[in-house]
């Protein structure tokens, strides 16, 4: 409900269609009021002043000041209802709604990831804190967190480890591909790569994908099902990306969002659900 550059409101065009068929009533009766005066050898000016007291007490020109007051005054009780109202229209559209869109990540749910004990490892020598340390290290660690999976990393990561390593470069993350990227130094003096990101971009990265892409679909799946979603992270060394496991995590529904979704469908309005997650994880969500 806050303010965006947008048309005239369907009340305020409702009032300006009334507003301009009185107007046109009004000049048309006080043209004929004026004529007959005249006709009937009343002077001029009683006739011109009868003509415009006539005109302005049939303009309704106070309408869209009660209809602003009115809404202004629903407003202030939405107001006390945790609603914040920046543009008026937005009162009557609302009222006209028969479908609400809501985003999943932080609306229907709390956005506090909470990290499960299943880490499913495709490398050898790799357990959960190691696979913890390599995504850390794919992001700015030394700087407040820029996402809630950057702050489940974070959180989850020794980060007193990290400080052995040198990052040389950082590639943030991109809706377009799904990931993002560290380039660093280790205490051996030594350059690599690491990545996390959604498991379908990072398995195409790896040089073993067509050994694991069963096998990881699968665990995807499963996971999916019990509404877990999970973090690829891979790392980019001799030459080639080699996928070290997945990091899975839940995003708890809010504790107010089964009553919520009940009373808007008790009021005729339909809820459906935006979200960038897989299809399965959606549906276990719904």
């Amino acid at each position: 409900m806050l303010n965006q550059e947008d048309d005239l409101g369907n009340l305020a065009k409702i009032l300006l269609r009334i507003t301009l068929v009185l107007t046109v009533l009004s000049l048309l009766l006080c043209s004929i009021s004026l004529a007959y005066l005249l006709i009937k050898k009343e002077s001029f000016v009683e006739a011109i002043s009868f003509a415009v007291v006539v005109l302005v007490a049939s303009i309704p020109v106070a309408i869209e000041i009660v209809s602003t007051s009115t809404l202004a005054l629903g407003s202030r009780q939405l107001s006390e209802k945790g609603a914040i109202v920046a543009r008026l229209t937005s009162i009557e559209e609302m009222a006209g709604m028969n479908m609400l869109c809501s985003d999943k990540t932080g609306t229907l749910t709390l956005n506090k990831m909470v990290i499960q004990e299943d880490t499913p490892v495709y490398c050898e020598g790799y357990d959960q804190a190691k696979i913890l340390q390599m995504a850390a290290l794919a992001a700015k660690w030394k700087e407040p967190a820029r996402d809630a999976l950057d702050t489940l990393v974070l959180n989850a990561a020794d980060l007193d480890a990290l400080n052995e390593y040198e990052q040389i470069d950082f590639l943030p993350f991109d809706p377009a591909i799904k990931r993002t990227e560290g380039t660093l130094r280790g205490p051996d003096g030594r350059e690599f790569k690491t990545t996390k990101g959604a498991p379908q971009i990072i398995l195409d990265l790896a040089y073993n994908k067509e050994e694991i892409a069963e096998e990881v679909k699968a665990k995807i799946d499963e996971l999916g099902g019990r509404g877990i979603r999970s973090l690829a992270v891979a790392k980019f060394e001799n030459d080639r990306w080699e996928m070290l496991g997945l990091l899975t995590f839940l995003d708890p529904p809010r504790p107010d969002t089964k009553d919520t979704i009940e009373k808007a469908m008790e009021l005729g309005v339909d809820v459906k659900m935006i979200t960038g997650d897989q299809k399965i994880i959606a549906i276990e969500t719904s």
